[in-house]
């Protein structure tokens, strides 16, 4: 078992990109990400972090006092000691969130995680590198989100959209805008024409604190 992964940050912040969005919660930002996306809003986890030991990550993120963690990244399924840290939380009554890119197989995650998998629109420039046998691994507790920056993003989610019905239990997906480039209201008529099975999705740490606040 890996002991030690690559902390960009730990932090307390209202949860922001979820079905659970509202409510506190604790976060961990791992170090490194195998994509690039063209809209990304946390490149300092590229690369900037220091070593922690799973523990000292637990005992940090239960200092808070809150139930409710993410482990987000960055891409957190790039470290090896992700899903042990995972377990490690569960275990000690944690409600766990694991926000991932999509491009790696999530069932290498404990059962008691619930997993957001953000599926890549064309726009994000990396859409071909979705592991979409994910479809398939999806449970009912698990998310989905779509962030999108063009009509054409908007379409592509939508062909998405019945496979995931069709592949797995999951019901919960989101359609986020990317924060500054589309606008929600655009988004939003889009959705109200077309009624998909899809929340529409707004970054609520951004519209509460800005778009270039750390930390939250």
């Amino acid at each position: 078992m890996v002991d030690e992964l690559l902390v960009n940050e730990i932090f307390y912040s209202i949860q922001g990109e979820s079905s659970w969005a509202g409510l506190p919660c604790a976060f961990v930002r791992l170090t490194g990400c195998n994509l690039r996306c063209s809209y990304c809003d946390t490149r300092y986890a590229y690369d900037q972090g220091r070593p922690m030991g799973t523990e000292e990550i637990v005992d940090a993120l239960l200092g808070y006092g809150v139930e409710l963690v993410e482990i987000t990244g960055g891409e957190p399924l790039l470290q090896p000691g992700t899903p042990a840290l995972a377990a490690a939380l569960a275990g000690r009554g944690c409600r766990v969130l694991v926000e991932t890119n999509g491009s790696f197989d999530i069932d290498v995650l404990p059962e008691a995680c619930i997993r957001i998998v953000d599926i890549k629109c064309p726009s994000s420039g990396e859409a071909a590198r979705m592991d979409l046998e994910n479809l398939h691994r999806l449970r009912a507790g698990d998310e989905v989100k779509f962030v999108m920056s063009t009509r054409g993003d908007y379409d592509y989610a939508l062909r998405i959209l019945p496979r995931i019905s069709e592949a797995s239990p999951c019901r919960t997906v989101h359609f986020s805008p990317v924060f500054g480039v589309l606008e929600p209201a655009r988004l939003a008529a889009w959705m109200l024409a077309d009624r998909p099975e899809a929340r529409l999705h707004l970054q609520l740490h951004k519209i509460v604190w800005g778009a270039d606040r750390r930390g939250v």
